[in-house]
């Protein structure tokens, strides 16, 4: 198969997990080409760290370098536009971060942009590749819950005011959303992933101890097409320091839990009925990672190449992240109508994506 050549741009916080992702599971397959940032001295840090050349501005990378993918790893306001001009331009495949978008429209623009283009738009959704989440996906799959009864996912994280203060763009409602958008993202995802399509939501939100335009601290609830009830539960005003991102399924024959602070420890996994491979299941998914995004970036990774190189099918696909943008976004519709919203839905007050002279 062909070795793929990957443009990073944006060398932000999260530049770290792709580019050792590359650097170091995936040498086989793919190559951190080259690096981009308008911020300079980061651009220049991140090509001097990773020995790859660095650029001010991806026009500028993309004309001069040799790539197949680009990976979109910048503000997530950003997210849409720069996707969206990267393939009219250059017609390369897009690896984005989370959230795809903050808009709706933005998220059917990007896909519709790549569709007419014939590149994929892969979203990053690495926790699905967690071993635990694996696992408990293929009991969900091989009917070993019965009927589902609840799902909940808890994100108790810390992230303090010094945080935020990072970047201008942390905590606004036109650039990043607040702790549903950001941080709990990945886990209303890995909910609605295994309890299926949404019907509705009611959701609270509040900042408790920072001092942002969006919450820090909110709680959703979900019905489910097929009965279920889901629960999210998110917060960033845990202190002083990261306390767990979990996720538990609740099934007539069996339950699971997940925690650690990154979905990446089997707490329960305990069935009616019991299968042959359930101790050695129990053993071997209790590795927790050294920070909060996980072990999954490389699976999630090689998954683009093979899906690039061998013309298959995402797990996670431009269609496939719209649907949690769709969730988040009626959670913020929830919060400032404080009624239930029904999927789908258009937005009406919801603020995602809206600059401040937006607001209602």
């Amino acid at each position: 198969m062909k070795k793929l050549r990957f443009g990073l741009v944006g060398c932000g916080r999260i530049l770290r997990k792709h580019a050792e992702a590359l650097q170091t599971g995936l040498t086989d397959a793919a190559e951190l080409a080259c690096v981009c940032d308008t911020k300079r001295e980061r651009a220049e840090e991140a090509g001097k760290k990773y020995n790859v050349p660095f650029f001010y501005d991806y026009d500028s990378m993309l004309n001069s370098m040799d790539v197949d993918v680009v990976s979109i790893l910048t503000e997530s306001g950003n997210h849409a536009r720069h996707t969206i001009d990267i393939v009219k331009k250059y017609g390369k495949h897009i690896v984005v971060e989370k959230p795809m978008a903050l808009l709706l429209d933005d998220a059917d623009q990007m896909i519709r942009t790549c569709d007419e283009k014939g590149v994929k738009l892969f979203v990053v959704k690495q926790n699905r590749y967690n071993l635990p989440v694996m696992k408990l996906r293929e009991a969900l799959d091989s009917g070993r819950f019965g009927k589902l009864v609840m799902g909940t996912v808890r994100v108790r994280w810390s992230r303090t005011q010094q945080y935020y203060d990072q970047d201008a763009w942390r905590g606004t409602w036109a650039m990043d959303g607040g702790v549903f958008a950001n941080q709990a993202s990945h886990h209303v995802d890995l909910l609605e992933w295994m309890l299926g399509k949404p019907v509705s939501v009611f959701a609270k939100g509040a900042t408790q101890l920072v001092n942002i335009e969006t919450e820090d601290t909110g709680v959703a609830v979900i019905q489910f097409e097929n009965g279920a009830i889901g629960v999210v539960e998110a917060t960033t005003a845990v202190r002083p320091k990261d306390l767990e991102g979990s996720l538990s399924i609740l099934g007539e024959k069996g339950t699971v839990e997940i925690g650690g602070f990154a979905v990446n420890e089997m707490k329960i996994w305990n069935f009616k009925e019991a299968g042959p491979d359930d101790r050695v299941i129990m053993e071997s998914s209790k590795q927790n990672p050294p920070d909060v995004y996980g072990f999954g970036h490389i699976k999630y990774l090689r998954n683009v190449i093979d899906t690039i190189n061998r013309k298959e099918q995402a797990l996670v696909d431009g269609l496939e992240g719209r649907k949690s943008l769709e969730l988040i976004s009626a959670i913020y519709e929830s919060m400032e109508t404080g009624k239930e919203v029904f999927l789908r839905f258009r937005p009406k007050l919801c603020r995602l994506g809206l600059k401040p002279a937006n607001k209602h």
